[in-house]
């Protein structure tokens, strides 16, 4: 029985670990060749965006607007894998037994 019990402690341990991590984790995504630039949390908040001012174009809204999509998109997407990896690190070297 107390290897059960030591078994779930690793895991809520593991799992508080990943909570910290993805706490802690911000990742930046750039595209256009670095025309939007947006920076989010690993909680998937936007905590800043840049913009260059070439990109501002008055008769070409939606191209800017497709620009800040795209590297949301990105942002998010690197989130995803970053966090992952992690799940995947701790999985393999992990629970003892298993």
């Amino acid at each position: 029985m107390s290897s059960i019990r030591q078994l779930m402690k690793q895991a809520q341990q593991m799992q508080e670990r990943l909570q910290r991590e993805q706490a802690e984790l911000e990742v930046e995504a750039s595209v256009g060749g670095g025309m939007v630039t947006v920076k989010m949390n690993g909680h998937k908040h936007v905590t800043a965006v840049k913009i260059d001012p070439e990109v501002l174009d008055p008769e070409d809204i939606g191209m800017l607007e497709d620009l800040v999509l795209a590297a949301v998109n990105e942002a998010n997407r690197r989130i995803d894998e970053t966090m992952q990896g992690k799940v995947g690190s701790i999985a393999t070297g992990g629970l003892p037994g298993f």
